[in-house]
């Protein structure tokens, strides 16, 4: 049992997290303050190339250290919902890095830098972490990271289906009437969709972190087995957090061998990547009832 007196301990030593965090959000901040004065002035994405990669990164830098400080603590675990948020994003954001070494998708820092700047904003605005129970263990702790990794990458690739979706229908309805008080806003929104990459570059990537969060989901799932074996003798316990991530291993296990088969792609592929978030996210608020109330009341 971890009293609220250890917990307060630890939200009082985040002030590493929250001080890397701030620089974080500054560093996403100004990244995308300086790529819509170039968008808005019609310059274009002047971000672009090795300056453009090396800021990114020192934001990645910032927010990883700032997220290894805040969650992972001598030998525990930390978790709250501005951490976790963060932790998606910064996954997000480093598939883009990555992936941007090899092709031009440069308009998605439109969208991904000003995320980026937010969530960090927010986990300075609320630091409070819950200290998870038992998660001296390592076999546990492992299974608990790969776990967030896999939520979190799956939760990117569902923000990536709805850009495409976004895309998708400009490039079908490009000319949609709006009221002259929304005209503005679609006016921003269309400048960001416009400068987004092809959706056939989009939709390499996507399945690219699609094929992490899978990997990432069968191991959290071969760990948390293990645990399971070693506390109960039995595989997997049959739960509502068990049942809804089986579906989505499933889902996204269909999705995988469809598009290196048969080639699935298009609406198709968004709508697996939409059914698999959504089982996840049902077995993310199970886990978040036994977390936050079951574990809590031991």
């Amino acid at each position: 049992m971890y009293s609220c007196t250890k917990i307060a301990q630890y939200n009082s030593e985040m002030s590493a997290a929250i001080v890397f965090h701030t620089l974080a959000a500054l560093s996403y901040a100004g990244l995308a303050l300086a790529l819509w004065r170039a968008l808005s002035s019609g310059q274009g994405i002047v971000l672009a190339g090795q300056w453009g990669r090396l800021g990114v990164l020192a934001g990645l830098i910032f927010q990883g250290v700032a997220l290894y400080d805040g969650i992972a603590r001598d030998g525990q675990l930390l978790i709250s919902w501005s951490l976790a948020l963060s932790a998606a994003v910064w996954l997000g954001i480093i598939v883009f890095w990555v992936e941007s070494l090899l092709v031009r998708i440069d308009g998605l820092l439109l969208l991904l830098l000003p995320l980026g700047a937010v969530v960090c904003a927010l986990v300075v605005i609320s630091p409070d972490a819950q200290l998870i129970a038992r998660s001296d263990n390592a076999a546990l702790r492992s299974h608990l990271l790969l776990s967030l990794c896999a939520y979190g990458l799956i939760t990117i690739s569902a923000a990536q289906a709805i850009l495409m979706s976004a895309l998708d229908r400009r490039l079908h309805f490009p000319r949609e009437s709006t009221t002259s008080t929304a005209k503005g806003v679609k006016s921003a929104l269309g400048r960001i969709l416009d400068a987004q990459p092809p959706l056939l570059a989009q939709e390499r990537l996507l399945f690219r972190v699609i094929s992490a969060a899978f990997i990432a989901l069968t191991l959290a799932i071969i760990t948390g087995s293990m645990i399971s074996i070693a506390l109960s003798g039995h595989w997997l316990p049959f739960d509502h957090k068990t049942v809804f991530t089986l579906l989505s291993w499933v889902t996204f296990g269909v999705l995988l061998a469809g598009r290196r088969l048969k080639g699935w792609r298009g609406r198709l592929a968004l709508r697996y990547t939409l059914a698999g978030f959504a089982f996840i996210l049902l077995s993310y608020t199970g886990s978040r009832f036994v977390l936050g109330v079951i574990l809590h009341r031991i």
